[in-house]
């Protein structure tokens, strides 16, 4: 899963809401197959809506979600209510940021 235009072949899209405006991330048609377990990792959650574009893409392609994994969460943003229908892991919390 990249932003748009970052992928070579066939994609789905999804866009997203940022605080000033939206953004769009991509994942290639055939990277999931349908009924396909996926954690998703990414490095940080801060709002949230990347991360709940990403899960919308993976399940539009078929796939299961099993849990969301961020090495750094700022839970003052509170990112992760937008994904309260998974399992979330984070690694260290940096409050007050």
């Amino acid at each position: 899963i990249r932003k748009k235009g970052k992928l070579p072949h066939k994609t789905e899209s999804q866009e997203y809401e940022l605080e000033y405006g939206t953004d769009t991330v991509e994942i290639h048609q055939d990277a999931i197959q349908p009924g396909q377990r996926v954690l998703l990792i990414d490095d940080l959650i801060a709002t949230g809506g990347t991360a709940q574009a990403a899960c919308s893409l993976i399940e539009k392609l078929g796939g299961k979600i099993i849990g969301c994994g961020f090495l750094i969460d700022l839970p003052d943003l509170k990112g992760k209510e937008k994904l309260s229908k998974y399992p979330i892991y984070s690694l260290v919390e940096f409050e007050g940021l």
